[in-house]
């Protein structure tokens, strides 16, 4: 099975504008990202996607691979979409997001695998126990699975609502890495938009909404995305000691 990761890189954010350049102890954020997918053992190749020139030309800089992609798209998974349309010959895609700098490699590697054990999965992504703090935070979103931990939503509220607590009960994190059979892809990308997708601004929706199951992973890893100017400290912070 051939299996690339494709990093779609945006330059503009209304809360951190071209962040994917942002340094980060003298490395642009991409660069990091993109060190750390290079590090995973299942993948034979790793593509930044992006729409804009400085982004593209910074990758090429640190001898990276980058694939220029339309202005136009409106989400990830058509800047996704785009750059597999290049690869016919790939079976697998791992979409690891431009501003996940800290993404441990053994996570892509645990999402390859996936596949590898079960030849009809279509999607996969993962999940994490959340720390209470975060309940409350829309930007942090929730997963519920079934007893075969395929998805059954996402959202941004708190799922389940905890009426009756249990010693058991646990909150779970979606962590927005994703694993795509490359035909999936590609007709996950042609969808309307979805009604739910719409309310929670959650493109993962529109899977469910139209019928297709997603396996859902647990893993210990809790996603540090760097979505504003603090996160980028906090990143800074850690890196800095390594």
């Amino acid at each position: 099975m051939k299996v690339i990761c494709v990093i779609p890189a945006r330059y503009a954010s209304s809360r951190l504008p071209g962040k994917p350049l942002a340094d980060i102890c003298g490395k642009p954020m991409i660069r990091w990202v993109y060190e750390q997918a290079k590090q995973a053992k299942l993948l034979e190749d790793v593509i930044v996607a992006t729409d804009n020139s400085l982004v593209y030309e910074a990758v090429q800089n640190f001898a990276g691979k980058v694939c220029m992609t339309s202005a136009a798209h409106t989400s990830g998974t058509d800047r996704l979409a785009e750059v597999a349309q290049h690869y016919p010959e790939v079976d697998l895609i791992v979409n690891v997001q431009g501003d996940e700098p800290l993404i441990p490699s053994e996570i892509i590697d645990r999402l390859v695998t996936a596949f590898l054990q079960e030849p009809d999965l279509q999607m996969a992504t993962l999940k994490t126990v959340m720390p209470a703090s975060e309940y409350a935070d829309p930007a942090c979103v929730k997963v519920v699975t079934d007893c075969d931990n395929n998805a059954l939503y996402f959202s941004r509220s708190q799922i389940p609502y905890v009426r009756n607590k249990l010693a058991t009960t646990q909150i779970y994190k979606h962590i927005g890495v994703y694993a795509y059979k490359r035909d999936f892809l590609l007709k996950f990308a042609s969808l309307p938009v979805g009604y739910l997708e719409q309310i929670e601004s959650l493109e993962q929706l529109r899977v469910l909404e139209n019928g297709y199951k997603i396996k859902v992973l647990e893993v210990a890893y809790n996603a540090v995305g760097v979505d504003t100017p603090e996160d980028l400290e906090k990143v800074r912070k850690v890196l800095a000691i390594r």
